[in-house]
């Protein structure tokens, strides 16, 4: 070709390759040239609910299955290698191994400007310990599931998000312990006909930049009846902040659908003493429900480790936010040098968005012991999707410990169990409700506040007294009721009230049966 010829053909491309040049030095620090979001998995998630199911291959090695407890913990991943670290980014990534419950593998991947690449399984990232695994046979494995790092309590990476089996995860902000975990869906729990766990299949992490102080990753879940998209951006800090942002679909109908499920463990605690021998005077992860509905109304109902099943909620268009919820901070009240149990996280939702008409559910399981995470709460839908057509939910979920969600003027600060030394009528129950807050240290020292108490019908309330709690500086209600039918549950309502005013939140008490 003629040179002459070459040459407009040469400037053109030029001149694209200035104009490609520039788009990129437009964008953000760090930020993927790759184009790829929750559209793309919500597109996974459609093509997923439009077929069959396909239960996953059970193809887990023999050896893994067979791991005990201590033996699969055994099995660590090396930390002198984890992903990102060579690129100094601020956030760091960490891998599960499989075995024990967790059989299946997860697909991971990470998005760069390059496009998505899978993070391969690898033996040699992990320390097997005194595990005795023949490494040859774990290739192409697939991983269990990952872990972030983030520095927040020092220059040390700290583990701040993992997700491990079915759709769990869990967080971490400053100066806090694992304790509870958050599913990113719950379907027909406590029904009858049994539960599902849907299962995220694949996860996309995009590649942060280097002064990133958030990061996010996408999911894919999938199972019998559920598929979905997930979008969960991450922000590390005092107060761990995780937004979710969500679209699933039915391939048929399901009994019951609870969003933002949060999980956790309640043993024994102020109002229910230890069944065995225990040195310790509470063990729990949360201790109680929080529930700030759309009217303003702030409620708490405190755990319990009932005989039975015990299914209850609380009807609310649009709830403000709810969570399960550690208040009790003190770590003379556990005496766990181990467990610290005074460290673990509240978990607080916030929807986003109208949620519309619906209730927040709270399902209490019976637990001979604290392995068990036998506390379930959740918001369930009046207008669940119907199969086949996208439905949204947007919500965010904040890991909170000191400064967690409670009420601007008075909350609960315990309930106790028990007759004390007072005479009390026979085959009654004595309960003591304490109530702290900011609104105690504006009333004057001759202030009567009244305990407005309640009941349902199978509870009698025989006495009933309120009174300042010259020690904390708040105020307590001391009740002794009696349940008519024991073998039914019963329950309870009391809040503070200041002449006309509403001064506290509502306490709302279960009786399980005996």
């Amino acid at each position: 070709m003629n040179p002459l010829h070459q040459a407009p053909a040469i400037r053109a491309r030029a001149r694209l390759l200035c104009a490609v040049l520039l788009l990129l030095s437009s964008l953000p620090a760090g930020q993927a040239a790759f184009a790829f979001g929750f559209d793309d998995v919500t597109h996974h998630a459609e093509q997923l609910a439009a077929g069959a199911f396909r239960k996953p291959a059970d193809n887990q090695p023999k050896e893994l299955a067979a791991l005990t407890y201590e033996q699969y913990h055994d099995i660590r991943y090396r930390p002198d290698n984890p992903w990102w670290r060579d690129a100094k980014l601020p956030f760091e990534i960490g891998f599960f191994h499989r075995g024990l419950y967790y059989d299946q593998p997860v697909k991971i991947n990470e998005v760069n400007e390059q496009g998505i690449a899978e993070i391969k399984f690898d033996p040699g990232l992990f320390d097997y310990g005194a595990n005795k695994i023949d490494v040859a046979r774990m290739g192409g494995l697939g991983f269990a599931g990952f872990r972030v790092h983030y520095s927040l309590n020092g220059k040390f990476k700290d583990e701040v998000l993992s997700f491990l089996g079915a759709s769990y995860f869990r967080a971490l902000g400053k100066e806090q312990g694992y304790g509870m975990s958050v599913r990113g869906l719950a379907i027909d729990t406590g029904l009858p006909s049994g539960e599902e766990f849907p299962r995220f299949v694949e996860f996309w992490i995009e590649r942060p930049a280097p002064a990133a102080k958030e990061l996010v990753i996408y999911a894919l879940m999938d199972s019998r009846r559920v598929t979905g998209a997930y979008r969960f951006t991450l922000k590390p800090g005092v107060e761990t902040v995780i937004d979710v942002k969500s679209r699933l679909y039915l391939r048929e109908g399901v009994g019951k659908l609870g969003v933002a499920p949060l999980t956790s463990m309640f043993f024994f605690g102020e109002n229910q003493r230890p069944i065995t021998d225990d040195y310790r005077p509470e063990v729990h992860d949360s201790d109680g429900l929080s529930l700030h509905a759309a009217n303003g109304e702030w409620i708490w109902r405190p755990l319990a480790n009932p005989k039975r099943l015990l299914v209850t909620s609380f009807a609310t268009a649009n709830p403000i936010g709810f969570g399960l919820m550690q208040r009790d901070r003190e770590f003379d009240h556990y005496e766990d040098l181990q467990a610290r149990y005074e460290n673990r996280p509240s978990a607080w939702v916030e929807p986003k968005g109208s949620w519309g008409p619906g209730r927040v559910e709270l399902v209490q399981i019976p637990s001979p012991d604290e392995s068990n995470d036998n506390i379930v709460a959740y918001w369930v839908s009046d207008a669940p999707p119907q199969p086949k057509l996208p439905w949204d939910i947007e919500y965010r979920l904040l890991w909170q410990k000191e400064a967690d969600a409670r009420p601007p003027l008075a909350w609960v600060a315990q309930t106790r169990r028990g007759h004390g030394s007072e005479k009390l009528p026979e085959n009654s129950i004595g309960l003591i409700v304490d109530y702290e807050g900011p609104v105690f240290k504006k009333l004057p020292a001759d202030a009567r506040l009244e305990g407005v108490v309640s009941g349902d019908a199978n509870i009698e309330i025989l006495r009933r007294r309120t009174y300042r709690n010259e020690v904390t500086g708040g105020w307590r209600v001391a009740l002794a009721v009696r349940r008519l039918d024991n073998g039914k549950p019963a329950e309870l309502r009391a809040y503070l009230r200041n002449g006309n005013d509403t001064v506290s939140e509502t306490w709302s008490y279960i009786l399980p049966t005996d």
